[in-house]
């Protein structure tokens, strides 16, 4: 390996979104993770909605707006004639 074209790799603090800190070790000085083994679904064995941008609200906004349509029947639209095909001249 060449020497100098490296980064150093030193002790790194992670803080996650549930509050909890561990140290590790990377190249750069400090993590910041939305999850970890401590607040992670697969891990702690709980049902848990992970929202990243407000998509479950966003999802639930939807869903809600959705129901009603569903319980009021719609209106048919009308329907489209079929366009027929130009006529061909079999002498031309």
């Amino acid at each position: 390996m060449k020497t100098g074209i490296h980064p150093d790799y030193i002790e790194t603090k992670v803080h996650c979104s549930c509050g909890n800190e561990f140290v590790t070790r990377s190249t750069v000085p400090a993590i910041s993770a939305e999850l970890c083994n401590e607040c992670h679904p697969f891990f702690t064995g709980k049902q848990k909605l992970v929202d990243t941008g407000g998509r479950v609200e966003r999802f639930q906004r939807r869903a809600s707006k959705a129901a009603p349509a569903k319980a009021a029947p719609a209106k048919a639209a009308p329907a489209k004639a079929a366009a027929a095909p130009p006529a061909t001249d079999p002498e031309a």
